[in-house]
């Protein structure tokens, strides 16, 4: 555990933690990034976040491409202290399994998060689930990990339960 203060790297992909309500097409989407307004809300004393914005994307959409970029941003942010990385539920544990495989040598934790509803929204699990990760961070040992709703997976042993809405071990 990590005492006093520190930073996490937040790095923001999108996923439906960032999707807002559009009027004009009637659809839930990922237009702007939003978790800087959600950080202001939280009491994280001698903690600094640093948010790095890489994409605002719904995890179904991303590419290939956009996994190389997630993988090389955090390669560079978890060498000076805990990542956390928001994203889309469905293909998380991709992401997670690319991170573990390709950066051999971690000395701080890389933790995912995200959720099943839009920050914002009424019963939404993103503030929460931002809120775990971010102490998780602060807790957990190097490795490559997803909070969601108060519970830790390494991600080797996690997958999306579609049906209770929720991650579970496999």
């Amino acid at each position: 555990m990590q005492e006093g203060p520190i930073t996490i790297h937040l790095i923001t992909t999108g996923g439906t933690i960032e999707k807002v309500y559009s009027e004009q097409t009637g659809h839930v989407e990922n237009l702007t990034a939003k978790i800087d307004r959600y950080l202001q809300q939280l009491r994280l004393p001698e903690t600094h976040v640093e948010v790095t914005a890489l994409m605002n994307k719904d995890s179904l959409e991303m590419t290939d491409e956009d996994r190389v970029l997630v993988l090389a941003v955090a390669r560079a942010k978890v060498q000076d202290s805990a990542v956390v990385i928001t994203h889309g539920t469905d293909t998380m544990v991709e992401t997670g399994r690319l991170l573990k495989r390709s950066i051999l040598e971690l000395r701080h934790p890389i933790i995912l998060t995200g959720a099943m509803t839009p920050l914002g929204f009424e019963r939404s699990d993103g503030l929460q689930n931002l809120t775990e990760s971010l102490f998780a961070a602060r807790l957990l040992d190097s490795g490559v990990w997803i909070a969601m709703h108060s519970e830790l997976f390494d991600v080797d042993h996690a997958r999306k339960d579609r049906e209770r809405a929720r991650f579970v071990l496999m």
